[in-house]
Protein backbone atom coordinates (compact mmCIF):
# COMPACT_ATOMS: atom_id res chain seq x y z
CA UNK A 1 0.00 0.00 0.00
CA UNK A 2 0.80 3.15 -0.58
CA UNK A 3 0.85 3.98 2.89
CA UNK A 4 4.16 2.23 3.65
CA UNK A 5 5.47 4.36 1.74
CA UNK A 6 5.49 7.25 4.63
CA UNK A 7 6.52 4.75 7.33
CA UNK A 8 9.64 3.08 5.42
CA UNK A 9 12.54 3.50 2.88
CA UNK A 10 12.54 1.28 -0.11
CA UNK A 11 15.80 0.45 -1.21
CA UNK A 12 15.14 0.03 -4.63
CA UNK A 13 16.24 2.97 -7.02
CA UNK A 14 15.06 2.99 -10.20
CA UNK A 15 17.34 6.23 -12.69
CA UNK A 16 13.96 7.34 -14.33
CA UNK A 17 13.55 10.63 -15.19
CA UNK A 18 11.14 13.17 -13.48
CA UNK A 19 7.21 13.35 -14.00
CA UNK A 20 8.23 16.48 -15.53
CA UNK A 21 10.18 15.04 -18.55
CA UNK A 22 8.15 11.47 -18.81
CA UNK A 23 5.27 14.28 -19.34
CA UNK A 24 4.78 15.81 -23.00
CA UNK A 25 6.97 19.13 -22.52
CA UNK A 26 3.61 20.56 -24.00
CA UNK A 27 2.01 20.52 -21.11
CA UNK A 28 4.42 23.56 -19.67
CA UNK A 29 4.40 25.49 -23.15
CA UNK A 30 2.41 28.76 -21.67
CA UNK A 31 5.39 30.94 -21.34
CA UNK A 32 4.05 34.29 -22.31
CA UNK A 33 0.31 34.01 -21.44
CA UNK A 34 0.25 33.99 -17.52
CA UNK A 35 -2.06 32.23 -14.84
CA UNK A 36 -5.63 33.44 -15.04
CA UNK A 37 -6.42 35.05 -11.97
CA UNK A 38 -9.54 33.04 -10.36
CA UNK A 39 -12.38 36.01 -8.69
CA UNK A 40 -15.66 35.06 -6.93
CA UNK A 41 -17.68 34.17 -9.98
CA UNK A 42 -17.12 30.50 -10.32
CA UNK A 43 -15.62 28.80 -13.56
CA UNK A 44 -16.83 26.11 -14.70
CA UNK A 45 -15.75 25.10 -18.61
CA UNK A 46 -16.91 22.02 -19.97
CA UNK A 47 -15.11 18.64 -21.50
CA UNK A 48 -16.73 16.19 -23.98
CA UNK A 49 -20.29 17.66 -22.94
CA UNK A 50 -19.57 17.49 -19.50
CA UNK A 51 -19.13 20.10 -16.88
CA UNK A 52 -15.32 20.40 -14.63
CA UNK A 53 -16.45 21.49 -10.98
CA UNK A 54 -14.30 24.14 -9.14
CA UNK A 55 -12.99 21.27 -7.17
CA UNK A 56 -11.63 19.42 -9.95
CA UNK A 57 -9.95 22.59 -11.79
CA UNK A 58 -8.33 23.48 -8.54
CA UNK A 59 -7.36 19.90 -8.20
CA UNK A 60 -5.55 19.57 -12.00
CA UNK A 61 -3.85 23.19 -11.40
CA UNK A 62 -2.20 22.57 -7.85
CA UNK A 63 -1.03 19.13 -9.91
CA UNK A 64 0.15 20.94 -12.71
CA UNK A 65 1.94 23.38 -10.24
CA UNK A 66 3.35 20.49 -8.40
CA UNK A 67 5.31 19.73 -11.63
CA UNK A 68 6.01 23.23 -12.28
CA UNK A 69 7.95 23.28 -9.05
CA UNK A 70 9.72 20.01 -9.72
CA UNK A 71 10.64 21.27 -13.18
CA UNK A 72 11.80 24.88 -12.09
CA UNK A 73 12.57 24.37 -8.65
CA UNK A 74 13.95 27.62 -6.79
CA UNK A 75 13.33 29.62 -10.31
CA UNK A 76 8.89 28.76 -9.77
CA UNK A 77 8.27 31.85 -7.87
CA UNK A 78 10.11 34.29 -10.57
CA UNK A 79 8.45 32.45 -13.38
CA UNK A 80 4.52 31.28 -12.28
CA UNK A 81 3.25 34.19 -13.32
CA UNK A 82 4.15 33.60 -16.93
CA UNK A 83 2.40 29.56 -16.69
CA UNK A 84 -1.07 29.32 -17.86
CA UNK A 85 -1.84 27.08 -14.98
CA UNK A 86 -5.24 26.68 -15.52
CA UNK A 87 -5.35 25.80 -19.46
CA UNK A 88 -2.68 23.51 -18.74
CA UNK A 89 -5.25 21.71 -15.82
CA UNK A 90 -8.13 21.60 -18.53
CA UNK A 91 -5.52 19.89 -20.71
CA UNK A 92 -4.78 17.26 -17.61
CA UNK A 93 -8.31 16.77 -17.18
CA UNK A 94 -9.17 15.88 -20.64
CA UNK A 95 -5.66 13.84 -20.80
CA UNK A 96 -7.11 11.80 -17.35
CA UNK A 97 -10.70 11.46 -18.88
CA UNK A 98 -9.07 9.66 -22.09
CA UNK A 99 -6.90 7.23 -20.72
CA UNK A 100 -9.84 6.17 -17.98
CA UNK A 101 -11.39 5.79 -21.29
CA UNK A 102 -8.53 3.31 -22.60
CA UNK A 103 -8.47 1.34 -19.39
CA UNK A 104 -4.92 2.96 -18.48
CA UNK A 105 -3.94 2.47 -14.84
CA UNK A 106 -0.66 2.61 -12.55
CA UNK A 107 0.49 0.16 -9.92
CA UNK A 108 1.01 1.11 -5.88
CA UNK A 109 4.14 -0.18 -6.51
CA UNK A 110 5.11 2.26 -9.66
CA UNK A 111 3.74 5.26 -7.55
CA UNK A 112 6.19 3.92 -5.07
CA UNK A 113 9.03 3.73 -7.38
CA UNK A 114 8.56 6.79 -9.42
CA UNK A 115 8.64 8.93 -5.66
CA UNK A 116 11.40 7.30 -4.39
CA UNK A 117 13.41 7.91 -7.31
CA UNK A 118 13.28 11.60 -7.19
CA UNK A 119 16.25 13.24 -6.38
CA UNK A 120 15.22 15.72 -4.06
CA UNK A 121 13.56 13.22 -1.81
CA UNK A 122 16.64 11.54 -1.04
CA UNK A 123 20.11 11.41 1.16
CA UNK A 124 23.31 9.82 -0.34
CA UNK A 125 21.50 8.44 -3.23
CA UNK A 126 18.14 6.82 -0.60
CA UNK A 127 14.73 7.53 -0.23
CA UNK A 128 14.30 9.55 3.03
CA UNK A 129 11.01 9.44 4.54
CA UNK A 130 11.77 12.61 6.71
CA UNK A 131 13.14 14.94 3.53
CA UNK A 132 9.90 13.69 1.83
CA UNK A 133 7.17 14.55 4.57
CA UNK A 134 9.17 18.09 4.80
CA UNK A 135 9.37 18.97 1.39
CA UNK A 136 5.54 17.80 1.12
CA UNK A 137 4.33 20.36 4.34
CA UNK A 138 7.05 23.38 3.34
CA UNK A 139 7.68 22.98 -0.17
CA UNK A 140 5.06 21.70 -1.80
CA UNK A 141 1.82 22.80 0.50
CA UNK A 142 0.21 19.20 -0.33
CA UNK A 143 -0.32 16.35 2.05
CA UNK A 144 1.45 13.41 0.88
CA UNK A 145 -2.09 11.13 -0.19
CA UNK A 146 -2.66 13.84 -2.47
CA UNK A 147 0.84 13.83 -4.03
CA UNK A 148 0.77 10.24 -4.52
CA UNK A 149 -2.26 10.53 -6.31
CA UNK A 150 -0.98 13.51 -8.52
CA UNK A 151 2.24 11.34 -8.98
CA UNK A 152 -0.50 8.14 -10.23
CA UNK A 153 -2.24 10.21 -12.67
CA UNK A 154 1.59 11.53 -13.47
CA UNK A 155 2.31 8.22 -14.53
CA UNK A 156 -1.19 7.52 -16.56
CA UNK A 157 -0.71 10.68 -18.59
CA UNK A 158 2.88 9.62 -19.39
CA UNK A 159 1.86 5.81 -20.00
CA UNK A 160 -0.79 7.54 -22.82
CA UNK A 161 1.86 9.91 -24.21
CA UNK A 162 3.78 6.52 -24.80
CA UNK A 163 0.77 4.77 -26.33
CA UNK A 164 -0.32 7.75 -28.92
CA UNK A 165 3.42 8.34 -29.97
CA UNK A 166 4.58 4.77 -29.94
CA UNK A 167 4.75 4.55 -33.85
CA UNK A 168 6.36 7.82 -34.39
CA UNK A 169 9.59 6.83 -36.47
CA UNK A 170 12.49 8.60 -37.69
CA UNK A 171 14.78 7.65 -41.07
CA UNK A 172 18.25 8.51 -41.95
CA UNK A 173 17.46 11.26 -44.20
CA UNK A 174 15.52 13.21 -41.20
CA UNK A 175 18.53 12.76 -39.22
CA UNK A 176 21.20 13.53 -41.73
CA UNK A 177 18.66 16.57 -42.15
CA UNK A 178 18.65 17.69 -38.46
CA UNK A 179 22.76 17.22 -38.78
CA UNK A 180 23.20 19.67 -41.38
CA UNK A 181 20.48 22.02 -39.66
CA UNK A 182 22.86 22.61 -36.91
CA UNK A 183 26.35 22.05 -38.12
CA UNK A 184 26.31 22.75 -41.99
CA UNK A 185 27.40 26.81 -43.32
CA UNK A 186 26.26 27.83 -46.28
CA UNK A 187 26.87 30.90 -48.07
CA UNK A 188 24.37 32.65 -51.08
CA UNK A 189 23.92 35.04 -53.65
CA UNK A 190 20.50 37.19 -53.74
CA UNK A 191 18.87 39.57 -55.03
CA UNK A 192 16.05 41.42 -53.07
CA UNK A 193 13.39 43.61 -53.62
CA UNK A 194 12.99 46.01 -50.16
CA UNK A 195 9.72 47.38 -49.28
CA UNK A 196 12.28 50.54 -47.62
CA UNK A 197 13.81 50.99 -50.50
CA UNK A 198 10.71 52.19 -52.50
CA UNK A 199 8.96 53.80 -49.28
CA UNK A 200 10.89 57.07 -49.55
CA UNK A 201 9.18 57.97 -53.18
CA UNK A 202 5.40 56.92 -51.91
CA UNK A 203 3.22 60.10 -50.47
CA UNK A 204 -0.04 59.36 -50.19
CA UNK A 205 -2.68 62.70 -50.90
CA UNK A 206 -5.58 63.90 -48.21
CA UNK A 207 -7.91 61.92 -50.31
CA UNK A 208 -5.93 58.51 -50.57
CA UNK A 209 -5.77 58.49 -47.10
CA UNK A 210 -9.70 59.92 -46.40
CA UNK A 211 -10.26 56.72 -48.58
CA UNK A 212 -7.81 53.90 -47.34
CA UNK A 213 -9.54 54.96 -43.47
CA UNK A 214 -13.28 54.64 -44.47
CA UNK A 215 -12.36 51.07 -46.05
CA UNK A 216 -10.25 50.08 -42.71
CA UNK A 217 -11.34 52.33 -40.16
CA UNK A 218 -11.91 49.30 -38.26
CA UNK A 219 -8.11 48.26 -38.22
CA UNK A 220 -7.58 51.78 -36.01
CA UNK A 221 -10.00 50.84 -33.58
CA UNK A 222 -8.66 52.29 -30.00
CA UNK A 223 -8.92 48.79 -27.80
CA UNK A 224 -11.25 49.30 -24.43
CA UNK A 225 -9.51 51.38 -21.84
CA UNK A 226 -9.79 51.43 -17.66
CA UNK A 227 -9.04 53.76 -15.19
CA UNK A 228 -8.21 51.60 -11.90
CA UNK A 229 -7.77 52.82 -8.05
CA UNK A 230 -5.64 50.10 -6.30
CA UNK A 231 -4.12 49.29 -3.07
CA UNK A 232 -1.04 47.20 -2.48
CA UNK A 233 0.73 45.41 0.33
CA UNK A 234 3.97 42.68 0.59
CA UNK A 235 1.67 41.32 3.20
CA UNK A 236 -1.15 39.07 2.75
CA UNK A 237 -2.57 39.12 5.95
CA UNK A 238 -2.45 43.26 5.83
CA UNK A 239 -4.49 43.02 2.13
CA UNK A 240 -6.68 40.72 3.22
CA UNK A 241 -8.13 42.81 6.42
CA UNK A 242 -7.99 45.78 3.68
CA UNK A 243 -9.72 43.86 1.51
CA UNK A 244 -12.63 43.30 4.07
CA UNK A 245 -13.34 46.98 4.70
CA UNK A 246 -12.67 48.16 0.95
CA UNK A 247 -15.15 45.69 -0.88
CA UNK A 248 -17.84 47.68 1.45
CA UNK A 249 -16.79 51.20 1.19
CA UNK A 250 -17.97 53.49 -1.95
CA UNK A 251 -14.66 55.92 -1.31
CA UNK A 252 -12.10 53.69 -1.68
CA UNK A 253 -9.45 56.49 -1.17
CA UNK A 254 -10.82 57.58 1.59
CA UNK A 255 -11.08 54.50 3.50
CA UNK A 256 -7.62 52.99 1.89
CA UNK A 257 -6.22 56.12 3.78
CA UNK A 258 -7.78 55.35 7.30
CA UNK A 259 -6.36 51.84 7.19
CA UNK A 260 -2.91 53.41 6.19
CA UNK A 261 -2.34 52.61 2.96
CA UNK A 262 -2.16 54.67 -0.26
CA UNK A 263 -4.69 54.23 -2.72
CA UNK A 264 -3.39 55.25 -6.35
CA UNK A 265 -4.85 55.93 -9.73
CA UNK A 266 -3.65 54.12 -13.14
CA UNK A 267 -5.23 56.80 -15.77
CA UNK A 268 -6.34 55.01 -18.63
CA UNK A 269 -4.46 52.61 -20.27
CA UNK A 270 -5.38 49.55 -22.68
CA UNK A 271 -6.75 46.00 -22.07
CA UNK A 272 -3.66 44.50 -23.29
CA UNK A 273 -1.79 46.88 -20.76
CA UNK A 274 1.19 47.37 -19.29
CA UNK A 275 -0.95 48.97 -15.63
CA UNK A 276 0.62 52.11 -14.96
CA UNK A 277 2.16 52.13 -11.85
CA UNK A 278 2.67 47.88 -11.86
CA UNK A 279 3.40 47.22 -14.84
CA UNK A 280 2.71 44.15 -17.23
CA UNK A 281 0.79 41.18 -14.79
CA UNK A 282 -1.64 39.01 -16.91
CA UNK A 283 -2.98 38.18 -13.34
CA UNK A 284 -4.22 42.16 -12.61
CA UNK A 285 -5.18 42.35 -16.39
CA UNK A 286 -7.45 39.24 -16.04
CA UNK A 287 -8.92 40.57 -12.62
CA UNK A 288 -9.33 44.25 -14.31
CA UNK A 289 -11.37 42.82 -17.18
CA UNK A 290 -13.74 41.08 -14.82
CA UNK A 291 -14.58 43.36 -12.74
CA UNK A 292 -18.11 46.43 -13.39
CA UNK A 293 -17.44 49.94 -12.91
CA UNK A 294 -17.30 50.87 -8.86
CA UNK A 295 -16.56 46.68 -8.41
CA UNK A 296 -13.50 46.53 -6.14
CA UNK A 297 -11.62 43.15 -6.79
CA UNK A 298 -10.44 40.45 -4.27
CA UNK A 299 -6.77 40.44 -3.77
CA UNK A 300 -4.94 39.38 -6.50
CA UNK A 301 -1.33 38.00 -6.18
CA UNK A 302 1.47 39.32 -9.06
CA UNK A 303 4.71 40.96 -7.72
CA UNK A 304 2.80 41.99 -4.64
CA UNK A 305 -0.87 41.42 -3.15
CA UNK A 306 -3.31 44.06 -5.16
CA UNK A 307 -7.03 44.97 -4.18
CA UNK A 308 -8.62 46.79 -7.57
CA UNK A 309 -11.31 49.03 -7.74
CA UNK A 310 -12.68 49.42 -11.74
CA UNK A 311 -13.28 53.47 -11.66
CA UNK A 312 -14.17 53.63 -15.15
CA UNK A 313 -14.49 51.84 -18.53
CA UNK A 314 -13.92 53.24 -22.16
CA UNK A 315 -15.73 50.66 -24.63
CA UNK A 316 -13.24 50.07 -27.79
CA UNK A 317 -13.87 52.91 -30.50
CA UNK A 318 -13.06 54.12 -33.72
CA UNK A 319 -10.92 57.30 -33.15
CA UNK A 320 -11.42 60.65 -35.79
CA UNK A 321 -9.23 60.92 -38.62
CA UNK A 322 -7.06 63.67 -37.58
CA UNK A 323 -5.99 61.72 -34.22
CA UNK A 324 -4.00 58.63 -36.66
CA UNK A 325 -3.80 60.35 -39.60
CA UNK A 326 -0.01 59.61 -39.52
CA UNK A 327 -0.48 56.00 -38.78
CA UNK A 328 -3.18 55.70 -41.64
CA UNK A 329 -0.53 57.28 -44.20
CA UNK A 330 2.27 54.83 -42.39
CA UNK A 331 0.14 51.60 -43.19
CA UNK A 332 -0.23 53.27 -47.11
CA UNK A 333 3.54 53.44 -47.58
CA UNK A 334 3.51 50.00 -45.79
CA UNK A 335 1.47 48.06 -48.00
CA UNK A 336 2.46 50.09 -51.30
CA UNK A 337 6.09 49.50 -50.39
CA UNK A 338 5.72 45.92 -50.32
CA UNK A 339 3.32 45.75 -53.01
CA UNK A 340 6.28 47.41 -55.87
CA UNK A 341 8.93 45.02 -54.08
CA UNK A 342 6.80 41.21 -54.68
CA UNK A 343 5.80 42.57 -58.02
CA UNK A 344 9.38 43.92 -59.19
CA UNK A 345 10.77 40.63 -57.81
CA UNK A 346 8.10 38.41 -58.93
CA UNK A 347 8.71 39.99 -62.24
CA UNK A 348 12.77 38.69 -61.95
CA UNK A 349 12.20 35.38 -60.58
CA UNK A 350 9.46 34.84 -64.10
CA UNK A 351 12.64 35.80 -66.40
CA UNK A 352 15.11 33.73 -64.17
CA UNK A 353 13.23 31.08 -64.82
CA UNK A 354 13.12 31.09 -68.08
CA UNK A 355 16.35 32.05 -68.61
CA UNK A 356 17.82 28.94 -66.37
CA UNK A 357 15.54 26.55 -68.46
CA UNK A 358 17.20 27.68 -71.76
CA UNK A 359 20.89 28.10 -70.47
CA UNK A 360 21.26 27.79 -66.48
CA UNK A 361 24.37 30.05 -67.37
CA UNK A 362 22.38 32.64 -68.40
CA UNK A 363 19.95 33.53 -65.17
CA UNK A 364 22.36 35.92 -64.33
CA UNK A 365 20.95 37.09 -60.76
CA UNK A 366 23.18 40.30 -60.96
CA UNK A 367 22.31 41.41 -64.14
CA UNK A 368 18.62 41.06 -63.35
CA UNK A 369 18.59 42.36 -60.66
CA UNK A 370 20.48 45.56 -61.90
CA UNK A 371 17.49 45.89 -64.78
CA UNK A 372 14.44 45.77 -62.43
CA UNK A 373 15.72 48.21 -59.79
CA UNK A 374 16.59 45.21 -57.19
CA UNK A 375 19.33 45.00 -54.84
CA UNK A 376 22.39 42.70 -55.22
CA UNK A 377 24.82 41.01 -52.98
CA UNK A 378 26.39 37.93 -51.34
CA UNK A 379 26.40 36.55 -47.89
CA UNK A 380 28.95 35.20 -45.84
CA UNK A 381 28.82 31.85 -45.25
CA UNK A 382 25.89 30.93 -42.05
CA UNK A 383 24.07 28.33 -40.55
CA UNK A 384 20.90 27.79 -39.76
CA UNK A 385 19.18 29.89 -37.20
CA UNK A 386 22.18 32.29 -37.27
CA UNK A 387 21.43 36.21 -38.48
CA UNK A 388 22.70 37.50 -41.52
CA UNK A 389 23.95 41.26 -41.48
CA UNK A 390 21.32 43.23 -43.41
CA UNK A 391 19.07 40.66 -44.00
CA UNK A 392 17.40 39.08 -40.38
CA UNK A 393 17.06 35.35 -39.81
CA UNK A 394 18.77 32.68 -41.06
CA UNK A 395 16.54 30.05 -41.52
CA UNK A 396 14.48 30.58 -44.43
CA UNK A 397 17.40 31.37 -46.53
CA UNK A 398 19.57 28.50 -45.17
CA UNK A 399 16.23 26.02 -45.76
CA UNK A 400 15.90 27.52 -49.57
CA UNK A 401 19.47 27.13 -50.00
CA UNK A 402 19.37 23.45 -49.56
CA UNK A 403 17.43 22.25 -52.01
CA UNK A 404 19.36 24.38 -54.28
CA UNK A 405 21.34 22.58 -57.23
CA UNK A 406 24.42 25.03 -58.36
CA UNK A 407 23.94 28.05 -60.31
CA UNK A 408 19.86 27.71 -59.81
CA UNK A 409 18.02 31.00 -58.94
CA UNK A 410 15.23 29.94 -55.83
CA UNK A 411 11.59 31.16 -55.69
CA UNK A 412 10.82 34.20 -54.28
CA UNK A 413 11.28 33.64 -50.68
CA UNK A 414 9.25 36.48 -48.74
CA UNK A 415 11.25 37.49 -45.18
CA UNK A 416 10.53 40.40 -42.34
CA UNK A 417 12.46 42.74 -44.66
CA UNK A 418 11.65 41.91 -48.01
CA UNK A 419 11.61 39.58 -50.81
CA UNK A 420 14.51 37.76 -51.75
CA UNK A 421 15.93 35.30 -54.76
CA UNK A 422 18.86 33.43 -53.85
CA UNK A 423 21.83 30.95 -55.66
CA UNK A 424 23.91 29.05 -53.61
CA UNK A 425 27.38 29.90 -53.41
CA UNK A 426 29.04 27.46 -51.06
CA UNK A 427 27.79 24.39 -48.29
CA UNK A 428 30.64 23.30 -45.84
CA UNK A 429 31.46 19.69 -46.47
CA UNK A 430 29.73 16.74 -44.76
CA UNK A 431 31.62 15.69 -41.97
CA UNK A 432 31.08 11.65 -41.95
CA UNK A 433 33.37 11.22 -38.42
CA UNK A 434 31.24 13.99 -37.02
CA UNK A 435 27.86 12.78 -37.91
CA UNK A 436 28.47 9.40 -37.06
CA UNK A 437 29.65 10.16 -33.09
CA UNK A 438 26.40 12.35 -33.31
CA UNK A 439 24.17 10.16 -34.84
CA UNK A 440 22.62 8.55 -31.84
CA UNK A 441 22.23 12.03 -29.80
CA UNK A 442 20.64 13.79 -32.52
CA UNK A 443 18.44 10.65 -33.18
CA UNK A 444 17.31 10.43 -29.82
CA UNK A 445 16.54 14.32 -29.30
CA UNK A 446 14.78 14.38 -32.58
CA UNK A 447 12.42 11.55 -31.92
CA UNK A 448 11.49 13.08 -28.51
CA UNK A 449 10.76 16.34 -29.97
CA UNK A 450 8.49 14.46 -32.99
CA UNK A 451 6.90 12.44 -30.03
CA UNK A 452 5.79 16.08 -28.67
CA UNK A 453 4.80 17.14 -32.17
CA UNK A 454 2.68 13.88 -32.70
CA UNK A 455 0.99 14.03 -28.80
CA UNK A 456 0.56 17.70 -29.68
CA UNK A 457 -1.57 16.91 -32.65
CA UNK A 458 -3.19 14.54 -30.43
CA UNK A 459 -4.74 16.86 -28.02
CA UNK A 460 -5.70 19.36 -30.01
CA UNK A 461 -7.59 16.85 -31.85
CA UNK A 462 -9.51 15.70 -28.38
CA UNK A 463 -10.18 19.24 -27.91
Amino acid sequence: MLKLLRHKKTAKRIWIVLAVMVLPAFLFWGLGSAVRSRNDKPFSPKITGRDISPDQLQEAQEAVRNLAIMQFGDNFNQVQQYLDLESQAIDRILLQREAKKRGIKATDKEVIERITSYPFFQIKGHFDNKTYNTAMEYYFHTLPRIFENQTRDNIIIGKLFEAVTNDAKLNDDEIMREYLRINQEVSVFYLAGLPADFAKDIKPSDEEVRDFFQKNSFEFREPPAFNVQYVSSDSEPRIQEAYQKLKKSADFQNSAKELGIEAKETGYFPDIGPVPGIGWSQDILNSVAALKTGEVSIPVKSDKFYILKLKDKKDASIPELDKVKELVKGRIIKDRSESIAKEKVDKAQSLLKELYAKAPASADLKKVARENGLKYDETKPFKFATYIEGIGASDTLWQSAQDLKEGEPSGVIPTPSGFYIIKLKEKSPLDEKKFAEDKEKLSNGLLARKKEETFGRFLAGLK
